[in-house]
């Protein structure tokens, strides 16, 4: 992945005509953090997680305010096993650090994508883009019609 993740969003996006905004903000570690330096609500953040269902690796979104389901998710793709990748996986499968990855598989992440169902339902989706300072907020029907994930569906639970 020579070239780096947000200069690819940059010219994905501009090239297939959405309107998107690019905030650059302090080092944010949380999603909390992540949301207040962009100036949107914590359920706006579609928060990606890279982890092993199987013996694949799939990333799933969720919104920033939700935490996953793994029942949910094992049940759905039909896995014994489901884990999160570890940071040096992260780091060797994309180069990223946690609270970087973007929400996309192809052509930006070559994982399948998974996205939760309560996802389409916010207006637009905010999310850090290959860094911990950088994020991209876009309209929700141009992230799902670009994400193009395998199977939209309920993996997520309120978060305590």
């Amino acid at each position: 992945m020579s070239t780096p993740i947000l200069q690819r969003l940059r010219e994905w996006l501009t090239g297939e005509n959405v309107a998107f905004r690019e905030v650059h903000h302090e080092e944010t570690r949380t999603s909390e953090e992540s949301a207040r330096a962009r100036g949107e609500e914590l359920r706006v953040g579609g928060k990606a997680l890279l982890m092993r269902a199987g013996e694949t690796f799939a990333l799933f979104v969720l919104p920033a305010d939700r935490k996953a389901d793994s029942g949910a998710i094992r049940r759905e793709l039909a896995v014994g096993k489901l884990r999160f990748a570890n940071r040096d996986e992260l780091l060797e499968l994309t180069g990223l650090v946690p609270g970087s990855v973007p929400p996309f598989g192809q052509p930006i992440l070559p994982f399948p994508l998974y996205i939760d169902a309560a996802i389409p339902q916010n207006d637009r989706i905010a999310f850090n883009a290959g860094s911990l300072t950088d994020s991209i907020i876009l309209p929700m029907p141009d992230y799902v019609r670009l994400a193009r994930p395998v199977k939209i569906f309920a993996f997520s639970e309120q978060a305590p």
